[in-house]
């Protein structure tokens, strides 16, 4: 009987297994703490968390949160010592989408950095949450 009802339910089986890994796939990259939207903004306000956007500068300049600092991913590495100063503060991590910010969270965790967390859904998120954003003239 399992058998058969495996055989006749195969596409039902395979299509359950691909979303199950689909909705636990943002986990298994990030290792840091997701904030929603208002999360991150009682961090800021009453915890004086650290904003740090690793989107590239123009995707910044496109518009970002206040007082945000913007270290792109690839340059994180190289930035660490200048972070140092952060490292017992909270620090909130931005990008896009969420995927970016948590690499760069897990590379600050390694570093010893123990409060890092992610803006999840990022910067996109925090726009449908209608927080402000602070955007460069001419973009």
């Amino acid at each position: 009987m399992p058998v058969e009802f495996i055989q006749n339910n195969i596409l039902l089986i395979i299509i359950a297994a691909v979303s199950g890994v689909m909705l636990c796939w943002p986990g298994l990259f990030s290792t840091g703490r997701m904030l929603s939207a208002q999360q991150a903004t009682q961090r800021i306000n009453h915890d004086d968390a650290e904003i740090i956007d690793v989107r590239d500068a123009q995707e910044f300049a496109g518009g970002h949160l206040p007082g945000a600092r913007n270290i792109p991913l690839k340059e994180l590495a190289g930035k660490i010592a200048e972070l140092t100063a952060m490292k017992e503060k909270p620090l909130i991590l931005v990008c896009a989408s969420g995927t970016r910010s948590g690499r760069a969270c897990a590379l600050l965790k390694k570093q010893g950095f123990a409060d890092a967390c992610c803006l999840q859904g990022g910067v996109p998120a925090w726009e449908r949450a209608g927080l402000p954003m602070i955007r460069e003239q001419g973009t």
